[in-house]
């Protein structure tokens, strides 16, 4: 709060009118005032100055007439406000307005009859009425005048005020007969300049003689009513009385030297004397009030009293708010202690009435500071949230201290601007996304949103890719992120066996200063397709390898012949897999299981079921579609097995599944070995063998059977009915003789069997020697059923003499051409 400045200006001047320039009073120049915000507000309800903040200049804005805006308060001052911001500083000015002589003294009335009696004494007085003069000071009425006469001076004295008033003095009595009616011109004259003049007509009637002039019974009246005083009340009532007889003594009341207000507000009655109220009193309009009363007999004589009336202040206003100056928005990381508002409450009662307290509604982040002279400053009190609370309607609550109180309110509404301090905020903490297999490049694949409760600028968000790695390929090759939207769109077609899911980062940024981020992790999963057909692990379906298995005759119901192993590289339910037996040489006799690819017996295998039985089995996924995959099964129904392969069926099948599925990969692997290793052996041999014995294996050629060409060996991985026919393999093995007894008969069960074509029958199994022999004596001489027979020639030397055995190249037929015994397969 600064010192009062104080400036005046007449009234009537139009608007635009200079006042002041403010400039050197507030020690400020012009940059500063404009900006600092200079504005002034007025304490009024109406704005009559202006104030220009790029010359300092303090303007009116229209006309104003003093006697409209004060009355007959002097001084006429206006009050105003000069608010200067950044550090708030407040100028408090008083602008008086100052009269300038613009309206003329009148009369209330045109004539004034006043009725004397002859031989009045001489020095009578006889107060007249005032002149109105709504200016002030020596505008007002400052002289009368009065016509010349013989009869009458003219004496002007002043009120305690200031005011001037007149009395009629008589100076020569008066003679009725004479001069029955005198005519006199009454003139006020105010003290501007120039002059101005008001005129009323005195009329005097003289009377006959009354000797007694009325007497009132006390010369003062005092009285106190309160304001706001009902109409009609009494507020007491004036007597006089007369010594006189008849109409002499009847006394008649009137108001003398009255004003238009108080003629307004009190009513008198002439001929009761009864002082009452006419309108509505008001103490801050006016506290006092002197009337002049005048009672009159019926002779004419008249005799005056004062009557003062004092009004007592009730509590009838309510306090006013006057706001100064107000911050708003309000940025939200304002410091506690910030003013927001500067107001002033002010109440027109007086003493307690017009003492007044200030409060605000609770629970705000504000207080209330008062800095005299009924000043307050509105206070950050804590810090501010803008995400909280973006706006603040604030209830400022007067009261004053009058019974009762009265109370009124003002509401004060302040914006938070925002400041970037929220960072943006994913809605998951982590995001889970899945993507089939074999996706387009460029798919939606899902979207990740954050929130910033900011706003503007503030909250825009923005999203990027951090860098990071899948394997050792970068993230962004993999997928990228829309970043305006969020959408995360995958940039490559993916294979679920080749990798089944991948990280990312994303980070989100708000467009503040400075800006804010935050992260959050993604996780894409692949979701598998099915897309790969099961594979078949074993028995092996390429032509590398045979696949034939033994039976022997007389198995039981159940018995394991082998088993099919199947993987797929899909994985869940594309992944499961289930085996069916699709074709059969004897439906009946084969089962597969439908879980664990056992291909078992169903009944006991006898002697009239095939020789070779030939066995398909489709192993299926359950994905959809379901994919598929056969396996071709040869299955030889033989005799005499070794007894370490018939106790595999003696194993519980619990653990004969469990032991089986161990040593898989290893019996593969040797047999592989095993089979590799007895072909090149066979090979090398048989070369030197054929070399040697050509030309005997040519006469041979002439003289020996055809030996029928054995069972197809077939391998392949694909369905048998879709597949190109299996490609037929011949193997020539030379066994010295009686190794078939140690060596093959223990090798035998480990790896498939080669199956024989039905026997010539002019072969005569008596006739085998060597290896020959030696292959029939585990199944009994004349044994062999038809598709098992081997054919032999009749002219088979014995085993212990001659050159052994020898092979025919184009029948396949064994001649026997000393101790070694030739066997050919195909």
């Amino acid at each position: 709060m600064c010192e009062s400045i104080r400036y005046s200006m007449p009234e009537e001047k139009k608007r635009g009118f200079l006042v002041a320039n403010v400039l050197k009073d507030l020690k400020t120049d012009v940059k500063e005032l404009s900006a600092r915000r200079a504005r002034l507000v007025s304490k009024n309800s109406r704005q009559y100055f202006e104030l220009d903040s790029h010359s300092g200049n303090m303007v009116i804005k229209d006309t104003m007439d003093r006697e409209t805006l004060c009355g007959q308060t002097d001084p006429c001052i206006l009050y105003s406000e000069i608010v200067l911001e950044n550090p708030f500083q407040l100028y408090r000015i008083e602008v008086q307005i100052e009269d300038v002589n613009d309206n003329s003294p009148k009369f209330s009335k045109k004539q004034f009859l006043f009725e004397i009696p002859e031989q009045t004494p001489r020095n009578t007085r006889f107060p007249l009425e005032l002149a109105q003069d709504l200016d002030k000071g020596e505008n007002a009425v400052q002289n009368y005048t009065l016509s010349p006469n013989e009869h009458f001076r003219l004496d002007v004295q002043s009120h305690s005020d200031g005011s001037k008033y007149a009395e009629l003095v008589l100076e020569k009595p008066l003679d009725r007969e004479k001069d029955p009616q005198l005519f006199l011109i009454l003139s006020a004259v105010d003290g501007g300049l120039p002059k101005r003049t008001g005129t009323t007509q005195i009329i005097i009637d003289v009377l006959d003689n009354n000797d007694n002039v009325p007497q009132f019974s006390q010369s003062l009246y005092k009285i106190k009513i309160p304001e706001n005083t009902q109409l009609d009340t009494l507020v007491t009532k004036i007597e006089a009385s007369d010594k006189d007889l008849g109409s002499y003594a009847h006394i008649t009341y009137s108001f003398s030297q009255m004003t238009d207000n108080v003629l307004r507000l009190f009513k008198l009655n002439k001929n009761t004397g009864e002082l009452t109220i006419a309108g509505r009193i008001d103490y801050e309009e006016k506290s006092h009030y002197e009337m002049n009363i005048r009672a009159t007999d019926g002779g004419g004589l008249s005799t005056y009293c004062k009557v003062i009336v004092e009004v007592e202040d009730r509590n009838d206003n309510a306090p006013e708010v006057t706001i100064s100056s107000i911050t708003t928005p309000l940025s939200e990381d304002s410091p506690p202690d910030t003013v927001v508002a500067l107001f002033s409450v002010t109440d027109q009662d007086s003493g307690e009435n017009g003492r007044t307290t200030c409060t605000i509604n609770t629970n705000l982040p504000f207080v209330l500071k008062a800095i005299g002279n009924n000043y307050y400053q509105l206070l950050t009190q804590r810090p501010l949230d803008r995400e909280k609370a973006s706006e603040y309607n604030i209830t400022i609550t007067a009261t004053d201290q009058g019974s009762p109180r009265l109370t009124s309110t003002r509401i004060i509404n302040v914006h938070i601007s925002d400041v970037n301090d929220n960072p943006p905020v994913f809605q998951m903490s982590s995001y889970e996304m899945h993507l089939w297999e074999n996706n387009i490049p460029g798919l939606l694949i899902g979207s990740v949103c954050a929130i910033d409760l900011d706003m503007e600028q503030n909250a825009k968000v923005t999203y990027s890719l951090l860098p990071g790695k899948v394997g050792d390929v970068s993230t962004s090759s993999y997928i990228s992120i829309n970043s305006e939207t969020g959408n995360l769109y995958v940039l490559r077609s993916l294979d679920y066996e080749q990798i089944k899911e991948f990280q990312a980062t994303v980070s989100a940024s708000d467009s503040g200063s400075p800006p804010l981020s935050s992260e959050v992790n993604v996780r894409v999963l692949i979701v598998d397709e099915n897309d790969n057909a099961p594979f078949i692990l074993y028995p092996l379906q390429n032509s590398t390898s045979p696949s034939n298995d033994l039976v022997p005759w007389g198995a039981e119901a159940g018995y394991l012949v082998t088993k099919v192993v199947a993987v797929d590289r899909d994985s869940g339910q594309n992944s499961w897999l289930s085996y069916e037996l699709l074709k059969a040489t004897e439906p009946g006799l084969f089962t597969v299981g439908a879980q664990n690819g056992e291909v078992k017996t169903m009944r006991p295998v006898n002697k009239r079921d095939a020789f070779k039985q030939k066995l398909i089995v489709v192993v299926r996924d359950h994905g959809h579609p379901f994919q598929s995959t056969s396996a071709t099964l040869s299955i030889l129904l033989v005799e005499g097995f070794s007894d370490p392969y018939m106790k595999i069926i003696e194993i519980p099948k619990d653990e004969a599944v469990e032991e089986e599925d161990r040593s898989l990969t290893m019996y593969l692997i040797i047999c592989l070995a095993a089979i590799s290793f007895i072909f090149l052996v066979s090979l090398v041999v048989f070369i030197g063998i054929k070399i040697q014995k050509h030309r005997k294996m040519i006469e041979d050629y002439n003289s020996a059977p055809n030996f029928p060409a054995g069972s197809n060996f077939q391998d392949n991985p694909v369905d048998s009915s879709t597949g190109p026919p299996s490609q037929a393999y011949n193997y020539e093995v030379c066994l010295a003789g009686g190794s078939l007894n140690s060596e093959f008969r223990f090798l035998r069960p480990l790896f498939p069997v080669f199956s024989v074509e039905p026997p010539n029958p002019q072969v005569n199994p008596r006739n085998l020697t060597g290896c020959s022999q030696e292959l029939l004596s585990h199944s009994g001489e004349n044994q062999l059923t038809s598709e098992a027979r081997a054919s032999v020639s009749e002219d088979s030397a014995p085993r212990s003499g001659g050159p052994g055995c020898t092979v025919n190249q184009a029948t396949g037929a064994i001649v026997n051409s000393g101790q070694n015994d030739w066997l050919s397969y195909q």
